[in-house]
C-alpha cells in the first residue's frame, strides 16, 4: 500500500519531521526507528524514557443510553452487557482502576486482548473505557456495538492520538507537565486538563516499564508530543524497538502468540480470568478452559533462550534434545537488554519447565536453546505504597 492510502495518526507530521522510518503497520503510516535505530533507542527506554505514538491502537468508551444516576447500579448494568464477551471482572473494578483482560469466542479462543477500565468520577459511572488492538478493531468494535446494541452505546476514539511515555523517568518527565498524574498508580487512569484541554492518563504500558498512556485530542497532541520530546530524558521510540521490549516483558501479540485458536490457559494468560465467573460457567468456552486448568492444556507458552546461533524467528520449529519437533517459534529476535537472542514459542507442558533442554530450527540448522523463565527482563510497574 502507497503512503498516501495510508491512515495517518495526529503524530505523522512529527515523525516525518524527526526523519523516522515510516512503514505500513496495521495500515498507518507509523514510525519503524528514528536515526538511532532499534537498539539505542531499545536501551535508552529501559534506562531514561521512550516516547511512542500508539495512535493506531483502538481506545472507545462504551456508555449506557439510560442511566440510573446510581453510581454502583449503574457500573452493574454497564458491566454485565461487557462481561459475557471476555474472561475478566469488570463488575469488580474500583472506581479509576484498569484490567487487562481477553476477548473470546465460544470455544475458548483469544479474538484479542484488551484494557477495560472504570472512570474515576461519580457522573462518568456507566462508561467503560477500552482499548483494543490495532489489527483487531474491524472485529471487535463491530462484536462489541452489537453486544450493546439498544442499551448502550460504542464510541470510538481512534481519530484521536495515543501516546505512550515508558522508562524509569517517564513519571518525572510527564510530572513536570501533568503533576497529578505522576500520582497515578499502576492500572490506574483518571482525566485531567492541560491548557483547558482534557487527557486521559492511564498508568500503563507495553513494555515491562513503569509508563504511562496518554488519550488526546489532536489539537493537543501534538503540543504534548513536541513537549515531552524536548525533554532531554526522552527520546522518541519506533515499532521496532516497542516489538523487542514487549517480547524481554513476555507479552504476547495479538497475531502472533496468540489468536482465535489459543485459550488462556494455553497462552499462559489464566491470571486474567474471573474465577468466580470461570466457576459459574458465565465465559466464553468455559467448558474448556475449565478441563485445560484441571488436566493441562496439550500446549503451552513458554520463553525460550537461543544459546547458541542466529536469533529464531516467528515460525521456527522449536525440537526436543533429540531432534523430534515438538513446537514453534511464534516472537523472536535479539534482546537489547541481555545481549543474546530470545524466543517465545509453544511447547508440550512436559517440555515446559525452565531450564528444559531444546533447539530451534533456524534455516533448517539445529541450535541449542532452553526453557528460560518469562518475563527475560523484570517487569518494573509502579506499584503504590500500600
Amino acid at each position: 500500500m502507497s503512503a498516501e492510502a495510508l491512515l495517518q495518526t495526529p503524530l505523522t507530521g512529527a515523525h516525518r519531521r524527526a526523519g523516522a522510518r515510516m512503514v505500513d503497520f496495521a495500515g498507518y503510516d507509523m514510525p519503524v526507528q528514528y536515526a538511532p535505530g532499534v537498539l539505542k533507542e531499545h536501551l535508552w527506554t529501559r534506562a531514561h524514557a521512550g516516547l511512542f505514538d500508539v495512535s493506531h491502537m483502538g481506545p472507545g468508551f462504551v456508555t449506557l443510553e439510560t442511566r440510573s444516576g446510581d453510581p454502583a447500579a449503574d457500573h452493574a448494568a454497564i458491566s454485565a452487557l461487557i462481561e459475557p464477551l471476555i474472561c475478566g471482572d469488570v463488575a469488580g473494578l474500583a472506581p479509576g482502576q484498569l484490567r487487562y483482560t481477553l476477548l473470546l469466542n465460544e470455544d475458548g479462543g483469544i479474538i484479542d486482548d484488551l484494557m477495560i477500565g472504570r472512570p474515576l468520577w461519580e457522573n462518568r459511572q456507566g462508561m467503560l473505557y477500552l482499548v483494543v488492538n490495532a489489527a483487531r478493531k474491524a472485529v471487535d468494535f463491530p462484536l462489541i456495538a452489537t453486544a450493546i446494541d439498544g442499551r448502550a452505546r460504542l464510541d470510538r476514539a481512534d481519530d484521536r492520538a495515543l501516546i505512550a511515555i515508558q522508562g524509569p523517568e517517564a513519571a518525572a518527565v510527564l510530572g513536570g507537565i501533568v503533576p497529578e498524574a505522576a500520582g497515578l498508580g499502576f492500572m490506574r487512569h483518571a482525566r485531567f486538563d492541560l491548557e483547558g484541554t482534557g487527557l486521559l492518563v492511564s498508568r500503563s504500558g507495553y513494555t515491562g516499564e513503569d509508563g504511562f498512556e496518554i488519550l488526546a485530542l489532536p489539537e493537543m497532541a501534538v503540543k504534548l508530543w513536541d513537549r515531552l520530546a524536548a525533554d532531554p530524558r526522552v527520546e522518541p521510540v519506533g515499532l521496532g524497538a516497542r516489538d523487542s521490549l514487549r517480547l524481554e516483558a513476555g507479552l504476547p501479540l495479538w497475531g502472533h502468540d496468540i489468536d482465535e485458536t489459543t485459550s488462556p490457559v494455553e497462552a499462559a494468560l489464566d491470571f486474567a480470568l474471573s474465577k468466580k465467573r470461570l466457576k459459574a460457567g458465565a465465559i466464553r468456552g468455559s467448558a474448556r478452559i475449565a478441563r485445560e486448568r484441571a488436566e493441562g492444556p496439550a500446549r503451552v507458552r513458554v520463553g525460550l533462550r537461543v544459546l547458541q546461533g542466529a536469533p529464531a524467528r516467528e515460525g521456527a520449529a522449536i525440537a526436543d534434545a533429540q531432534g523430534h519437533e515438538i513446537g514453534v517459534v511464534t516472537s523472536g529476535g535479539f534482546s537489547p537488554s541481555l545481549g543474546a537472542p530470545i524466543a517465545m514459542g509453544y511447547v508440550p507442558p512436559a517440555f515446559a519447565a525452565p531450564g528444559t533442554a531444546l533447539q530451534v530450527i533456524v534455516r533448517g540448522r539445529p541450535q541449542t536453546a532452553e526453557v528460560a523463565s518469562l518475563p527475560f527482563t523484570p517487569h518494573r510497574y509502579h506499584r503504590a505504597a500500600a
